[in-house]
């Protein structure tokens, strides 16, 4: 027998039993994993919120080396029921109350499903023009829906582009802002950079200045109070400012934060950027959890003076319905963001891309290649439409305040900080019953209990929340926005932070 008879025996031997995109066996599989995740959802309030399991438990279950042979499908999903599902903290279960949400929906699954299938790389126009041009599309759906200036918008001269997280965000808006500054100034001046946020900004930017090339100790973090809701005080930025002027150094880069991670704190922006537009400093607005809420008009205020930033940012899979990842940004001027990322190579020149007629997001973004995330936003509008996700938002929002209540009508605990969305951040209050005896506590001691008073509400796995430190003050946060959260999940978090609160001051 001949070697390519040989050749052709095998390879049809490998076709009948290993085809990894064969249409029947994909229908049979996606089948199981439709019912085993709908199962899963029907079920998620069994297991607890928090996994309860301890460090290295995986290894310990399944084998040192990875299977020879293949194994059905069956057996794989029961070894995820079996040994993975315990070592999960079920970010999708009602109950869950903490850090901010990260919801789904079927739509959000249903536009992922197709993402994957379809599983393109839109790295450039023509690599896929559908993938493209839908996500400028949305991406003007959505900032006309969120009330942005239409400067922001491509109909408007500016554009939006879909990343994947926060940090990826502030690191591109980032890098734009120092390219173009140093474009001006001369690259040896790279040390003198500075980056300035508040106290309550998200870590992300931190994590993109060190990423950037930011000297560390050119972040100016400046300190927020109780008096101004722990927003960041205009005159607290522009004292910065000219103070590290005085010393020599340039400022760069001021990121506002609309809805804090820590307490929900709003940053003033109209008066903000006017301080940032007197000394050339590019804005970027942090909206990644509260930004969503800009769908409903009563939210619309807290954009006020927006028109004076040069980027926005929200994660539409914190609160719209929008699985992981899919943050979403737009720029007033997305060519500094494409004169700072953009790539040229041969390999990829095209009529397209040479007409300058089309959008190629490979220079919109860090990485080259991309998803096709458009596709989950796309399904989201379209299968909720704009009513139905404003009833979601502003449902998540009454019972916040309906959280809020319940706190009121119990002496022992207290509202720390104002709430402007759906999380409310409490504690009990350092006055407070112990041992049948009325005592002040001071904020250490109630800090302390505070913390311990969470940790016992966690490991019992019934609900799940986390903390803050604000201004000094220990506490819980209680966020609203599981897709499958209601008022009785609401009130039986109440009911399990009473019980704790009553056991441990017994």
């Amino acid at each position: 027998m001949g070697t390519a008879r040989v050749n052709h025996d095998l390879n049809d031997h490998l076709n009948t039993t290993m085809n990894p995109l064969d249409p029947d066996e994909f229908r049979r599989q996606g089948h199981l994993i439709v019912d085993f995740l709908a199962d899963y959802y029907q079920n998620v309030e069994k297991y607890p919120v928090r996994s309860q399991v301890e460090p290295g438990y995986l290894r310990k279950c399944l084998p040192k080396i990875a299977p020879y042979e293949p194994e059905p499908i069956e057996t794989i999903l029961q070894d995820v029921q079996k040994d993975i599902i315990p070592g999960l903290t079920h970010w999708q279960s009602p109950n869950f109350f903490a850090h901010f949400q990260c919801n789904a929906s079927i739509a959000g699954f249903v536009g992922e499903m197709l993402s994957t299938g379809f599983n393109v790389v839109g790295f450039n126009w023509i690599s896929s023009p559908a993938a493209t041009e839908l996500e400028s599309i949305v991406m003007d759906w959505l900032g006309k829906l969120l009330n942005l200036p239409t400067s922001f918008l491509f109909s408007g001269g500016g554009g939006g582009v879909l990343q994947g997280t926060t940090c990826e965000a502030m690191l591109c808006t980032l890098t734009a802002a120092r390219d173009q500054m140093l474009n001006k100034i001369g690259r040896e001046n790279m040390g003198k950079l500075v980056v300035y946020e508040s106290d309550q900004t998200h870590f992300s930017l931190q994590k993109a200045a060190k990423i950037a090339g930011i000297n560390p100790s050119n972040i100016r973090s400046l300190m927020t109070t109780k008096s101004t809701a722990f927003g960041l005080s205009p005159d607290s930025l522009r004292s910065a400012i000219q103070s590290d002027i005085k010393s020599g150094l340039i400022p760069l880069f001021f990121c506002a934060t609309i809805g804090t991670t820590s307490s929900n704190a709003v940053d003033p922006l109209g008066p903000l950027c006017d301080v940032a537009k007197d000394y050339n400093i590019w804005v970027h607005i942090d909206a990644a959890y509260a930004g969503s809420a800009f769908i409903c008009s009563e939210f619309h205020y807290f954009l006020h003076g927006i028109d004076g930033a040069n980027s926005f940012s929200l994660n539409a899979h914190k609160w719209f319905l929008t699985t992981l990842d899919c943050c979403c940004l737009w720029l007033k001027d997305p060519s500094a963001l494409i004169k700072a990322l953009s790539t040229d190579p041969e390999i990829l020149k095209n009529e397209a891309s040479d007409s300058n007629q089309v959008v190629d997001y490979k220079d919109w973004q860090i990485a080259l290649s991309r998803r096709f995330r458009a596709m989950k936003i796309w399904f989201v509008l379209r299968s909720y439409g704009v009513s139905n996700l404003r009833k979601f938002i502003r449902g998540h929002v009454k019972m916040a305040k309906h959280f809020e209540g319940l706190i009121a009508m119990d002496k022992r605990f207290e509202v720390v900080v104002p709430r402007n969305f759906a999380m409310v951040c409490f504690r009990v209050s350092p006055l407070m019953v112990a041992n049948a005896n009325q005592k002040l506590l001071g904020e250490e001691d109630a800090n302390e209990f505070n913390s311990k008073l969470l940790e016992s509400i966690n490991a019992a796995g019934r609900v799940y929340m986390t903390h803050a430190v604000v201004g000094g003050v220990y506490v819980i946060r209680l966020a609203v926005g599981a897709t499958l959260t209601d008022y009785c999940h609401v009130n039986k978090a109440w009911k399990e932070i009473q019980e704790h609160a009553h056991t441990m001051q017994s």
